[in-house]
């Protein structure tokens, strides 16, 4: 090619290319290939270097264990489980069982296990159990693989169900004249450290790059108002918007702005059915990609009136295919479930297809202490008009409520393997 022979040769002094070159900054492209007839220059020896990182993601979870009196006699093999808490992207449990776990101690023990309560194969992981000295003398009684040699390394559990813990942990009977016990009450701490490795290779650059803040720039456009193109009229107040951003955030509004049934000289449109403030909320959700704040919205601050509206967006985001504001909904509702609402949450639930929230509220109406008080609202007799099959599906829960399976197995050094009394293994409920 041209620029080959230029480079080889290289213009003489006289020529006009060489005349034109001098008042140039950087040379072309072509002057800088070497000539051929120098010899290759040997290429630098290459050198690469990354190292692997092996630790623990720590984390911990305080259980009270109320009413301990209460639950003896629960049967042995038979536990009281905390609520699941998430280490190191798993999901954990603490089992204690008042009377034991294993037939052959007669119930003169208690035990106390930590399970792995999520999906996972071969997670290993260091485990502490301690039982908090109430007195204030910090005689605390502590079992921890943390800070001391283990000869096979960390424990690995097989899959969902397996456990790590002590059959016999406590005497029962030195237990109860003890200082753990406090006001009928047994605390127990447990931290769990699930081991992760990563390999790291030498970092070149670094440059801090900022969040995105896109959803504020779309966001300002509503408070701003400028260049709507669209009015909706909702329950006698007017909300002024964009087309191509509701079309952007919602297939409803797609099909009904841009559709081919479209009105090419639609400029308002009427919602039917719904609150003001209620497709304002939303309004705020399509550009702001967040719920808007409840007390600024309605000018009140009760959890009544902040499970009202979660309610009615509910509604609001299945019927414009907004999932993402549907499962937020499902969230909020899930945190405030109460007497007073969760029947009219449990037929939402049911009628929008929010199968997660339906099974939080039905477990929370079958508990002895909440079914009587529920069946009292006005929102059980609207359940019972409008979704007559959940009822069925309420009574299995509550024949479910005091039912106890076998514990499942455990995997420790420490203790023996446990399973049922015939030597099976066993997963638990969690």
């Amino acid at each position: 090619m041209g620029a080959g022979r230029a480079c080889r040769g290289g213009p003489s002094s006289s020529s006009p290319a060489a005349a034109a070159a001098v008042g140039r900054p950087f040379p072309p492209i072509a002057a800088s290939c070497p000539s051929s007839s120098a010899a290759a220059a040997p290429a630098a020896p290459s050198e690469t270097a990354s190292t692997s990182v092996t630790k623990t993601v720590n984390g911990s979870h305080h259980f009270k264990i109320a009413g301990y009196p209460l639950a003896k006699g629960i049967g042995v093999g038979k536990y009281i489980a905390s609520e699941c808490f998430t280490v190191g992207g798993y999901d954990w449990a603490i089992y204690f069982y008042p009377d034991g776990k294993s037939p052959e101690d007669g119930a003169a023990y208690v035990s106390l296990f930590i399970a792995l309560a999520s999906e996972g194969t071969d997670v290993r992981a260091l485990f502490e159990l301690t039982l908090v000295d109430q007195s204030g003398k910090g005689q605390d009684k502590v079992h921890t693989h943390f800070g001391r040699s283990l000869e096979g390394g960390p424990y690995t559990l097989k899959y969902r169900g397996s456990m790590w813990g002590y059959k016999r942990f406590f005497k029962r009977s030195a237990l109860e004249t003890s200082d753990y016990l406090k006001d009928d009450c047994l605390l127990v701490n447990c931290t769990v450290g699930v081991v992760q490795s990563h390999t790291e290779g030498p970092k070149i650059y670094t440059i801090p790059v900022p969040p995105s803040n896109m959803s504020q720039h779309i966001g300002q456009l509503l408070t701003d108002g400028k260049r709507t193109d669209i009015t909706f009229e909702v329950d006698g107040e007017v909300f002024p918007a964009h087309k191509v951003v509701l079309a952007a955030r919602s297939p409803v509004f797609r099909a009904q702005l841009f559709g081919p049934m479209k009105d090419k000289n639609m400029k308002r449109i009427t919602i039917e059915d719904m609150e003001a403030s209620v497709f304002k909320a939303l309004l705020h959700f399509m550009y702001w990609d967040e719920l808007p704040d409840i007390e600024e919205l309605t000018g009140l601050n009760t959890t009544w009136v902040s499970t009202l509206m979660a309610q009615h967006l509910l509604a609001a985001a299945d019927r414009y295919a907004l999932e993402r504001l549907k499962l937020l909904c499902e969230l909020k509702l899930c945190e405030d479930v109460a007497i007073n609402t969760v029947a009219n949450t449990l037929a939402l639930a049911e009628q929008h297809h929010c199968y997660q929230l339906k099974t939080v509220c039905l477990r929370f109406v079958a508990l002895p202490e909440n079914l009587k008080a529920v069946m009292q609202t006005d929102g059980f007799d609207y359940l019972q008009q409008s979704c007559p099959s959940l009822l069925t599906e309420l009574l299995e829960y509550v024949a479910k409520v005091g039912e106890h399976s076998v514990s499942p197995c455990l995997y420790s050094n420490e203790v023996l393997d446990g399973g049922d009394a015939n030597g099976r293994r066993v997963k638990p409920r969690i």
